[in-house]
């Protein structure tokens, strides 16, 4: 009986493999050490490769790290349910929002990368802003105007011509309100994210409606 054999391992898998083991290296660094912590020696000595590798795929620490943030981004938002509306969705604006905030806050008490160090990024003060922050930064406002986007399509054209900046801003209070739930999973786990996810669309609703009246 013949057996087929295994495929041997491509070059271009290979590199990729290092490249992943250097981001996970640095990644699991800035969280212990932040970013002035983080340095190619130590995360050449967590990786097991040598600094030619590191040099290979990334000019410098903060090409790294920024690298480290686009890449946690990219997986977290493929796993992420995505902010658009099918038309044919009958479900309420309150419905709809509770059902992605359900999918969305599963994912936080594991502490993304690009989360972590982009929060820490957010709080350093350097003279030169550092690329890693730049990108979450650019990651963030993307992820707000899709956001925005979804409020806009349950408005009425009444209420977008009065409010044109409503959407907007309830997209950033539900950021700023995951980005609480978050910090609250990483300073104890206690956080309740079904209370978190009442509150947040109980607000939502009022503001729409109170917008509504006006």
């Amino acid at each position: 009986m013949s057996t087929v054999p295994s495929a041997s391992p491509r070059p271009g898998d290979d590199r990729e493999m290092s490249r992943v083991r250097i981001l996970t290296a640095a990644a699991e660094i800035a969280a212990e050490n932040g970013y002035e912590g983080t340095t190619i020696s130590k995360v050449t000595k967590r990786s097991g490769l040598p600094a030619s590798s590191v040099y290979w795929f990334f000019r410098d620490k903060d090409h790294l790290l920024a690298e480290v943030v686009r890449h946690s981004f990219e997986q977290w938002i493929a796993a992420e349910p995505r902010w658009e509306r099918d038309p044919r969705d009958g479900r309420t604006l309150a419905e709809g929002l509770r059902d992605i905030l359900s999918r969305s806050t599963r994912g936080l008490p594991g502490a993304p990368d690009f989360l972590r160090i982009g929060h820490m990024l957010l709080l350093e003060s350097r003279e030169v802003e550092a690329e890693a922050r730049q990108y979450f930064l650019a990651a963030r406002d993307a992820v707000a105007s899709s956001i925005a986007a979804w409020f806009t399509s349950y408005f009425s054209t009444g209420l977008r011509a009065r409010r044109p900046e409503l959407a907007m801003d309830l997209a950033r209070i539900v950021m700023a309100s995951t980005d609480g739930l978050f910090l609250a999973h990483q300073i104890d786990g206690s956080a309740d994210a079904d209370d978190f996810i009442t509150i947040i669309v109980a607000v939502v609703e009022q503001a729409v409606a109170d917008a509504g009246r006006a």
